[in-house]
């Protein structure tokens, strides 16, 4: 069986989405005639965990680890709830103080590309050994934390290997890069490493097509998109006798869907029926504006905010509720971002209600699986007619889906495409 490196930073005990995505791969790859090898921090900092996932690392898998140094310890001195939110890539929008602002300033510009700078060059000179003994050609690295992509550039410059770059999201143009309040020294030196890396890896993998072309722009390197995915479908939950209308994950102020807010207000200042039913239910970090937001339409009595709760937990939730929620902020750098959870949504087979921006990819995918609406973040007339005929057809118990089309998006076929992609040569 050919065996292959996989380094990640997210790895079991970690939790939230990043963790999923190359967990799964592992699952699988072996089905392929692939046997991976993980290379993981040993003492990494986590913003979440979710000890649950230990269990479906499955039986047999060599996992490498080895420690890593980050900055988040010692500034975590200075705030360590303000460390965390920016450890876990959650950069406040309004109001923000002087010392956040001072953690945003030194991030962006002396730990470039990021704070895991500092594992680079010890992997490199640790992983060698590993490379020689285990006879591996080839090394996938997943990014983000794009640092990993470095130690990829380090070990292919030293050994004879095929480099895969896996990013599960863009590097330069992803939406918080513009807040880290880079010095225009550092905003060049990013957009040469992100350069030198794509142009030096031997294939590159992304997650959407948008992010496929950007890269083509750039880079004349063979990518290829293969998207997150769902796993094996779970046992059928009953539905929620509210009408819940549910977000899973951290929900934060560039998501803050408004409009939403303002249709509900509208239906529940008209409809006492609606009124006696709806559930806003919210399952993950909650944003202080999102809150004030609701606050401010009348709707706080409608909200259960459950917080976070373990995956295996959040695939039961997804099948009971009524309505599943997908957010993603208005602007032009995040037509191509496709959350992970999509594919677990398309799989609870509830409705999809989407909000979002302009040329969504993941609005897209959702109207071509039949599997919900989606509106843009100033539609309130038509989110408001939607969730009418979907309560409608909840009070007939009739509120069902049956998307199209969602089998090439299991985890088990996606690590096909992989298997296949590690496999092709160019011509």
């Amino acid at each position: 069986m050919q065996k292959i490196l996989v380094i990640t930073y997210y790895w079991p005990p970690a939790g939230g989405p990043g963790v999923q995505r190359w967990l799964k791969f592992v699952k699988y790859l072996p089905d392929f005639g692939i046997e991976p090898i993980v290379y993981a921090p040993q003492n990494p900092n986590y913003p979440i965990t979710d000890t649950h996932l230990e269990n479906e690392v499955p039986n047999g898998t060599q996992v490498i680890k080895q420690p890593i140094k980050e900055p988040y310890a010692w500034a975590s001195i200075l705030s360590k709830k303000k460390t965390k939110s920016i450890s876990s890539g959650m950069i406040p929008e309004e109001n923000i103080s002087l010392l956040s602002k001072l953690l945003l300033w030194i991030r962006g510009n002396f730990f470039i590309p990021d704070a895991r700078k500092f594992w680079v060059k010890p992997s490199i000179n640790f992983l060698g050994k590993i490379i020689e003994e285990n006879k591996i050609e080839t090394v996938i690295t997943t990014g983000p934390p794009h640092s990993l992509h470095l130690i990829g550039l380090g070990l292919k410059r030293k050994h004879q290997i095929q480099w895969i770059a896996d990013f599960r999201d863009p590097w330069t143009t992803i939406g918080y890069h513009k807040k880290l309040r880079l010095k225009p020294s550092s905003q060049k030196k990013h957009k040469h490493l992100e350069k030198t890396v794509l142009d030096n890896a031997d294939k590159l993998i992304v997650t959407s097509n948008t992010t496929k072309a950007e890269f083509e722009e750039i880079s004349n390197t063979p990518i290829q998109t293969i998207t997150n995915g769902f796993d094996n479908i779970p046992l059928t939950q009953a539905l929620d006798k509210k009408f819940t209308i549910s977000h899973m994950g951290s929900l934060l102020t560039g998501r803050n869907p408004a409009s939403l807010w303002k249709a509900l207000k509208e239906i529940v200042d008209t409809n006492n029926e609606f009124t006696k039913a709806v559930q806003i239910q919210l399952v993950g970090v909650v944003g202080e504006v999102v809150m004030d937001s609701l606050v401010s339409n009348g709707l706080v009595d409608y909200v259960s905010h459950i917080g976070y709760v373990s995956h295996e937990k959040v695939l039961k939730l997804q099948q009971q509720t009524q309505v599943l929620l997908l957010l993603e902020i208005d602007s032009e750098e995040t037509r191509g971002i496709i959350p992970g959870k999509l594919f677990e949504y398309f799989n609870a087979r509830r409705p999809i209600l989407g909000i979002g921006p302009k040329s969504w990819e993941a609005g897209q995918m959702i109207h071509s699986t039949q599997s919900g609406e989606v509106f843009g973040h100033a539609d309130v007339e038509g989110i408001k007619t939607v969730l009418l005929d979907w309560f409608e057809r909840y009070q007939k118990n009739q509120l069902e889906i049956t998307p199209k089309n969602i089998e090439k998006y299991h985890r088990k076929v996606l690590t096909e495409s992989l298997a296949n992609f590690i496999r092709w040569e160019s011509s």
